[in-house]
């Protein structure tokens, strides 16, 4: 019986790395080292969407050395010039 828990817990490993090999992994992080992530990133693409209608939130996504990395706030972000942002 203790065999099959543990061929159920590898096969479960093995589909969890193997999906984050296909999709890359998503970190959040807290918006100071996201701006601080987006200024070390050669050209960078953010992705922004705003989303409430009485209390606005803000989210972000930058792609950085096969990660990408996510924010929300509750303000905009004063992100650096030169950033291609969606």
């Amino acid at each position: 019986m203790a065999e099959a828990g543990a061929v159920v817990v590898a096969t479960a490993t093995r589909r969890i790395a193997e999906a984050v090999k296909a999709s890359g992994a998503i970190v959040e992080v807290e918006s100071k080292s996201f701006i601080d992530i987006v200024t070390k990133v050669n050209k960078p693409l953010v992705v922004m969407a705003a989303s409430g209608v009485v209390r606005k939130n803000y989210r972000y996504l930058v792609g950085y050395k096969g990660f990408i990395f996510f924010t929300r706030c509750k303000t905009p972000l004063e992100l650096p010039r030169g950033i291609d942002l969606i």
